[in-house]
């Protein structure tokens, strides 16, 4: 085991959480603190053809196609759910890697096929798992509570977003976890047995 490449990414998987823990502190302070234009993509109106101008609030701007709208005087509600479509992936995106590390931290200490590896390999795989449908579905009821107080005629129900494949890597991680987990077991009890 090549421990000089598992302890720098080490170091660079928890670097980089931090950053992301970083990122996401400064996105949300100095986006509530704002006082500018907020906008919001939507794919609503993407195939129609409006005879008439798109029913919107005041201060609404609407792009020619009628797919992006602009609020020139946001709300704070308007403004915290324009941070729910980045929020959301940024602190996902610091807790994942603060656990990798933590995974690659247990390897270093106590070697790859131990207890604490698979217990923290199955704790990232059920965060992955759990955790990339939810930020979906909070970045796309966001997404959807914005364009719905930009244009309060539209009905739009909130959608998931996101690379939901990782749903699948979650899953593979708590699959080897629990693998690792009887792999310990058996080494344990063939110990106990010599």
């Amino acid at each position: 085991m090549n421990t000089r490449l598992t302890r720098t990414l080490a170091s660079v998987t928890f670097a980089l959480a931090a950053l992301c823990g970083l990122v996401f502190i400064g996105t949300g302070v100095t986006h509530m603190l704002d006082d500018g234009t907020v906008c919001v993509q939507t794919d609503f109106w993407h195939n129609a053809s409006l005879a008439d101008p798109l029913p919107v609030g005041t201060d609404v701007k609407v792009s020619s196609s009628a797919t992006r709208l602009c609020q020139d005087s946001p709300s704070g509600g308007q403004r915290a759910a324009d941070l729910g479509g980045e929020l959301p992936w940024l602190l996902f995106g610091a807790f994942a890697l603060l656990l990798f590390s933590r995974v690659l931290k247990a390897v270093l200490l106590q070697g790859p096929f131990t207890e604490a590896v698979a217990q923290r390999l199955s704790v990232l795989g059920w965060f992955v798992t759990v955790g990339t449908p939810l930020a979906g579905l909070i970045v796309g009821w966001s997404q959807s509570w914005l364009v719905g107080s930009m244009a309060p005629i539209v009905g739009s129900e909130p959608t998931v977003s996101g690379p939901l494949v990782l749903v699948l890597a979650g899953l593979a991680a708590v699959i080897m976890g629990r693998i690792m987990r009887e792999g310990v077991r058996m080494r344990e009890d063939l110990e106990g047995t010599i």
